[in-house]
């Protein structure tokens, strides 16, 4: 005789890990796209220094009208998803398919790491064109001189010391650790303050970062706020209750942002990668 064993299904869902913003400390918003989709920034040169002449008419040099240089920054991403729930489901689920919680996992999952993504990118496609960039082999014993080329780099171009942040991969993490040169000098343990923080390495706060959120063999990008502006414009969810032809839910959302990288401050960018290995060619 066949034996019908019971089925249970929980009312817990197994949640997937999620990030919040890993480059929120990274930008900053000092302009406003409200109404517009481009905004054109000003930048002004300064004028040639000369030597002071006690005699003639033009004695502190020939003057020349002060021009100026303008960058266009036009928003370019414009992202939307939907799904439905149908009330049957919804049922039939426990009530585990709830729109709400819907909506939220797919802003913590989806939109967030995509925008983290995308700042990183922009970032790190800057540090590479402006010459903020180290290549090379990186391990235990040299992770912690690798970072420093970066901080040298951001003194020898004015960068201010302060507010500066890295984004690293676990192997850099790793390495950092590990290195005998840092331990010596390690203040990594001091006390978090932003998040995804693990510490800081003098005075630069340290995010770890999934390997995956930054560029093909990037180490570390190391980054002033001041240089990248964090353009988001729209983010719009809709959760619709018993819509035209659905018994259910349809969930909608859209999201209009971009991230620029200011002319005048390209310098505070650097990324670190490590060198790849050239394959054999065959014989």
């Amino acid at each position: 005789m066949a034996v019908n064993l019971a089925s249970k299904y929980s009312k817990k869902v197994d949640e997937r890990f999620k990030l919040k913003s890993l480059t929120e400390a990274g930008i900053n918003r000092d302009y406003e796209w409200t109404g517009v989709a481009t905004i054109y920034v000003y930048s002004i040169p300064t004028a040639p220094m000369n030597d002071y002449q006690r005699t003639g008419t033009n004695r502190y040099g020939t003057p020349g009208e002060l021009d100026n240089n303008i960058q266009e920054m036009t928003i370019t991403k414009d992202r939307s998803f939907t799904f439905t729930i149908d009330r049957g489901n919804y049922n039939e689920t426990q009530m585990v398919m709830q729109a709400g919680k819907a909506l939220a996992r797919q802003i913590d999952e989806v939109i967030v790491p995509e925008i983290d993504i995308y700042r990183l990118s922009a970032m790190a496609t800057v540090a590479e064109t402006a010459g903020g960039k180290k290549e090379g082999t990186v391990d235990n014993e040299n992770a912690y001189e690798a970072f420093l080329e970066g901080t040298s780099y951001f003194a020898d171009n004015k960068v201010p010391s302060a507010k500066r942040i890295a984004w690293v991969t676990p192997e850099f993490y790793k390495y950092l650790k590990l290195d005998p040169s840092f331990i010596k000098a390690s203040d990594l343990g001091q006390k978090m303050l932003i998040n995804g923080q693990v510490g800081e390495v003098d005075g630069v706060k340290i995010v770890l970062t999934p390997t995956s959120y930054l560029p093909t063999n990037t180490l570390y990008l190391l980054a002033h706020p001041a240089a990248t502006i964090a353009a988001d414009k729209l983010q719009d969810y809709k959760t619709h209750d018993n819509p035209p032809g659905i018994n259910g839910w349809l969930v909608e959302g859209r999201v209009i942002y971009d991230a620029f990288v200011l002319n005048n401050k390209k310098k505070a960018l650097f990324i670190c990668k490590k060198s790849v290995p050239t394959q054999p060619t065959g014989s």
